[in-house]
């Protein structure tokens, strides 16, 4: 089989048609240009160069494996050019791992932060439940995701990213819609109330249901829904209310109003979690990116550091 340098000394030979003029262009000797010409020739098996005392020439066979012979070195050039860029972060793919909500929160932020500064880099991206994307790290299916606690922390690196108030919808005809000031979450007794699914909603389900809870609040649960993008339109068809963080407001749901509540309430959190010992140049990069934004953002969005509680 050839050798690259035996492809490179045959390129300038056949371009320069003088061995002399080609060994000053490779920086090298007459005499081992002469051997590695020969040793090609004699791995295909076929005489590529017509030369004598006077002149050197192409055979047609020459000719046509000479722009074989540049396409191969372009390719090998390209290919280590790439390797170049992924080994410092400038070119590759991260698959990240995204619960439903952020989809209209801190995501698209953060997706056209890293387009922007690594367009290089491709990133795949998957809607997976925050046990999903524990389970997708440890089986290489994503290399970033961004979850809700509590998760099971062992072998994963987190970062806090992203914290927000949570609202309370109410459609536009509600009684409650005309209020001002804070909404007492006690308020909401005896009110039809589209509440979260314990399964596929786990985290704020049991956000809300504790929230409501610890106010004493003993709403009348009208339908247990997954997704806020799927909750919205409920409330606007005046099936009930419902709590949802502030990005909701980003959606453009016409008909609902949004009520503020009581400075007590906890906010929402979004953790950035990776394979503890994943040292990646393209996920590097990207995490990189990701610190910049989080430290862009305002100190009420701002979350603590630190892995959340662990699962049991």
């Amino acid at each position: 089989m050839f050798e690259l340098n035996q492809l490179r000394c045959f390129v300038a030979v056949a371009e320069e048609l003088h061995f002399g003029r080609a060994a000053m262009r490779l920086h090298m000797t007459q005499p081992p240009l002469s051997r590695q010409v020969q040793l090609l020739e004699g791995a295909l098996g076929v005489q590529l160069l017509e030369r004598n005392s006077r002149s050197v020439r192409l055979t047609p066979v020459g000719r046509t494996f000479l722009s074989e012979a540049r396409r191969l070195l372009q390719m090998a050039e390209g290919a280590a050019v790439a390797v170049r860029r992924a080994a410092r972060g400038e070119a590759g793919s991260v698959t990240i791992g995204f619960t439903a909500g952020t989809s209209f929160g801190f995501l698209p932020r953060f997706v056209s932060a890293v387009r922007h500064a690594l367009p290089g880099i491709d990133l795949a991206l998957h809607e997976m439940m925050t046990r999903e994307q524990v389970e997708g790290l440890a089986s290489h299916r994503i290399d970033l995701g961004f979850a809700r606690p509590p998760f099971d922390s062992r072998g994963v690196a987190t970062l806090g990213v992203w914290r927000e108030s949570l609202l309370l919808a109410v459609p536009e005809a509600h009684p409650f819609a005309a209020g001002e000031g804070a909404f007492p979450l006690a308020a909401l007794t005896g009110q039809d109330l589209v509440m979260y699914s314990p399964t596929e909603g786990q985290y704020f389900h049991g956000l809300v249901s504790d929230l409501l809870r610890r106010a004493g609040a003993l709403p009348h649960y009208v339908q247990h829904i997954s997704q806020i993008h799927t909750i919205l339109p409920l409330v606007s068809a005046g099936l009930g209310l419902a709590i949802v963080p502030e990005s909701a407001r980003r959606l453009g749901m016409p008909g609902i109003r949004y009520r503020v509540l009581d400075a007590d309430t906890p906010s929402t959190e979004l953790f950035a979690v990776t394979r503890e010992d994943d040292a990646t140049p393209a996920l590097l990069a990207v995490l990189d990116v990701l610190r910049r934004e989080v430290a862009q953002l305002p100190a009420g969005a701002a979350v603590r550091d630190g892995p959340p509680c662990p699962a049991a």
